[in-house]
C-alpha cells in the first residue's frame, strides 16, 4: 500500500484545514487508517484513527471535538477535518495504514505516507 497525504498549509489560529490521504491498492477498505503528527523536537503522536467499518473512530484528547476523521472506501481516501486550529497543532501530519482496530501506537501501523506540513499562526 502506498499512501499520499495532502492538504496541509498555513492557517491562522481558529481556522480550518482538511487533510486527505489517498491509498493505492485494492484492499484499502480492510485497513485501519490513522493520522499522526510530529512537531519539531517532539516524538510522533497519535491524532485519530478510523476502522474499516467507518463506525469505529478514536481521537487523541488534544484534538477531540475539533478534528473529525472519515473515510471514503470507494475513493481509497481517508480525511481529517481540522477545525479551531491552535498553534500547538503545528506539525507534519502523516497518514498510516494498519490492521489493528483501535490502534494508537505508531508501531501498529505498517504503511506510512510522506507527511504534509500544517502550520498554525497565532
Amino acid at each position: 500500500v502506498q499512501l499520499q497525504a495532502s492538504g496541509g498549509g498555513l492557517v491562522q489560529a481558529g481556522g480550518s484545514l482538511r487533510l486527505s490521504c489517498v491509498a493505492s491498492g485494492r484492499t484499502f477498505s480492510s485497513y485501519t487508517m490513522g493520522w499522526f503528527r510530529q512537531a519539531p523536537g517532539k516524538e510522533r503522536e497519535f491524532v485519530a484513527a478510523i476502522g474499516w467499518s467507518r463506525e469505529s473512530t478514536d481521537y487523541a484528547d488534544s484534538v477531540k471535538g475539533r478534528f473529525t476523521i472519515s473515510r471514503d472506501n470507494a475513493k481509497n481516501t481517508v480525511y481529517v477535518q481540522m477545525n479551531s486550529l491552535k498553534p500547538d497543532d503545528t506539525a507534519v501530519y502523516y497518514c498510516a495504514a494498519g490492521f489493528t482496530t483501535g490502534a494508537r501506537g505508531a508501531r501498529d501501523y505498517h504503511y506510512w505516507g510522506q507527511g504534509t506540513q500544517v502550520t498554525v499562526s497565532s
